[in-house]
């Protein structure tokens, strides 16, 4: 266990927050429910020539793998590593499991994604200890009921939970004291939220090489090299996070995308993908009980140009007709002649669980029809297979009709992103 420079808060009176994420856990997942694998570099993802990774184990990140490299680029550097496809059913069941024992010691836990979470502990001291005491019995019950490790932050904000949790990797606890100011001021600028390899140089440039240094900066200086965004990381920086623990978040999206193995070059083919995105989007929603108010389409170009359009629906819906039209409609809004897409995506935003058209007196029978369809082709997916029921337009085009590899879910116990090749490896 590592702790910050300064003493550890032991007080009732300040705030106890713990970040707690399962170290690399499809990985993690894979190696513990097949014994051939463990100590070796595993490499979850697409077999795809597009594919890529969705988790690396640790043994794979020692060869500078880690998560969302391409495949191919990630098979150069560890050429001896073992590439398993994800299931996800299992993953889920797996974090259902975990976020039981999360429960256990509070019930105000934010889930971030499938495998991590923040807790708020304050009002648990009483019962179960301080902050470091409820993490490492959180880690024990983990390691013991789900035979996976998990590392754990614990500061008295989320910001400086994160970031100790991070630290902590793999398999460890760091407890930060009261003056999070103090602990931050020494570490590296890339520890900041939102800064990644692009904007880290251009901070450099300006002179910020560490966190003091960024709450340190005048407002004028941080407006003009990071924009809006710049008096916000400050106060971060500064130890300055207020934010509550926000237990049983509503989902903000779901979603679902795929990189093709081939460049798609026209409308239509872009439009058959989008569809099967579509479909998966309305399933999801389906099952979730859940209407969207909005859709947004992304499309990354071959030179991985990356754009989205939002289409604001005129109700909310759950159906795969409503959410393709609004994405046929987006098509207009982005430059395809002559364009080459390498992935394309569908998500669904603004999710209600109830539409105005379940409050009319008379409400519009052709969308009652169209969502007892999503229901019936959901249920008989359940019974007979993903492909027992499909489109007639994706049969004339076979290529396109595999499932969605990239499904993006930011609810509150399905958050997870997971990026897969075109084809699917089946074991």
């Amino acid at each position: 266990m590592r702790r910050g420079s300064v003493d550890l808060c032991n007080s009732l009176s300040v705030r106890q927050i713990l970040h707690i994420d399962m170290d690399a856990f499809f990985a993690s997942v894979e190696q513990r429910d097949d014994p051939s694998l463990r100590g070796k570099p595993v490499l979850v993802g697409g077999a795809s020539r597009r594919g890529v990774v969705a988790a690396a184990s640790y043994e794979a990140r020692a060869y500078g793998v880690f998560s969302a490299m391409p495949m191919a680029e990630a098979l150069r550097r560890c050429p001896q590593a073992i590439v398993v496809s994800p299931e996800h059913g299992r993953y889920g069941e797996v974090s259902a499991t975990v976020f039981e024992i999360f429960h256990r010691y509070t019930p105000l836990v934010e889930p971030l994604s499938i495998d991590e979470a923040f807790l708020d502990v304050t009002g648990s001291q009483g019962l179960f200890g301080d902050g470091e005491a409820i993490a490492q019995k959180i880690r024990a019950d983990v390691r013991q009921e789900v035979g996976l490790a998990a590392s754990a932050g614990v500061a008295p904000c989320k910001f400086a939970a994160k970031v100790a949790s991070d630290m902590a990797k793999p398999d460890g606890l760091f407890v930060v004291g009261e003056d999070v100011r103090a602990f931050l001021a020494p570490l590296p600028i890339e520890r900041m939220w939102g800064v990644g390899p692009k904007t880290a140089p251009l901070l450099r440039r300006h002179g910020f090489a560490t966190l003091g240094d960024l709450a340190a900066a005048s407002p004028e200086l941080l407006e003009r090299v990071m924009g809006s965004h710049g008096p916000r990381a400050a106060a971060l920086a500064r130890g300055e996070d207020v934010r509550e623990v926000e237990p049983g978040r509503e989902a903000r999206s779901i979603g679902a995308e795929c990189t093709h193995e081939e460049d798609l070059t026209d409308a239509g083919a872009i439009a058959r993908a989008l569809l099967v995105h579509a479909a998966k989007v309305a399933e999801r929603l389906t099952e979730a009980g859940l209407y969207a108010r909005g859709v947004t389409v992304k499309l990354k170009y071959a030179d991985f140009t990356l754009l989205t359009r939002q289409t604001l629906l005129p109700e909310p819906a759950s159906d795969t007709k409503t959410l393709h039209d609004a994405c046929v409609a987006s098509l207009v809004r982005f430059p395809l002649a002559g364009a080459r897409v390498r992935l394309t995506g569908v998500s669904a935003y603004g999710l209600v669980e109830h539409t105005a058209n379940q409050q009319r007196l008379f409400p519009d029978r052709a969308a009652a029809r169209r969502r007892e369809l999503e229901r019936t082709m959901s249920s008989m997916k359940g019974r007979f297979g993903g492909g027992a029921v499909t489109f007639a337009t994706l049969l004339e085009a076979p290529d396109d009709r595999r499932g969605p590899d990239d499904v993006e879910d930011d609810g509150a116990q399905r958050n997870s992103r997971i990026t897969r090749g075109a084809v699917t490896w089946r074991r």
